[in-house]
């Protein structure tokens, strides 16, 4: 695969390490030839880095399949989920699933992404209902307006939503940009 082609979510090969793209920005300065710009996520490592590529170049793309998979727990080797057609489990380390463990929740069905017979992440639903465990008081008659308060999840994750959301509510949650989508 080209460099221009990579998008976000692609598992790559670099120097013998597996890599996720968290993000890509294709860039043609004035007369030089383009490139695309990359920060990786080191799958085994957790840690990131930024890369930079000739847009024709080639990138090893890693053979990444996925296969169902239910959320079971999470405890101090990591977070525990079961294939669903074979109900085998499968730990994945802190490190693999990122910033996934603001949004898994017990019994959550998610993709479980393997390489080799390994598990190297998860792939979440679009969207999650969250619930709201910490926040300011909701100002009485409040509607949606463009003064967000911040906000704090039961799962950890730290959010802005509108002045009408109070503790206790259910949100639907965006699992790729993080944001307040609506009420559940």
């Amino acid at each position: 695969m080209k460099a221009k082609d990579v998008r976000r979510g692609t598992v790559i090969v670099l120097k013998n390490n597996l890599y996720s793209v968290m993000d890509f920005h294709h860039h043609t300065p004035g007369n030089l030839r383009a490139m695309v710009h990359m920060k990786l996520r080191n799958l085994s490592t957790g840690t990131q880095m930024e890369q930079r590529f000739s847009s024709t170049e080639d990138i090893d793309t890693a053979d990444v399949f996925n296969q169902a998979a239910t959320f079971l727990y999470a405890d101090t080797n990591g977070y525990h989920f079961m294939n669903s057609e074979t109900y085998e489990q499968v730990s994945i380390t802190p490190e693999m699933i990122g910033d996934g463990r603001y949004y898994v929740q017990e019994g959550m069905q998610v993709q479980l992404s393997m390489y080799e017979e390994n598990p190297i992440g998860i792939q979440l639903p679009q969207t999650v209902i969250l619930t709201i465990a910490e926040t300011e008081p909701g100002l009485k008659g409040a509607t949606q307006t463009n003064s967000p308060k911040p906000a704090k999840t039961e799962t950890g994750l730290q959010l802005n939503v509108p002045q009408f959301v109070n503790i206790g509510d259910k949100v639907i949650i965006n699992t790729e940009t993080g944001e307040y989508q609506s009420r559940a």
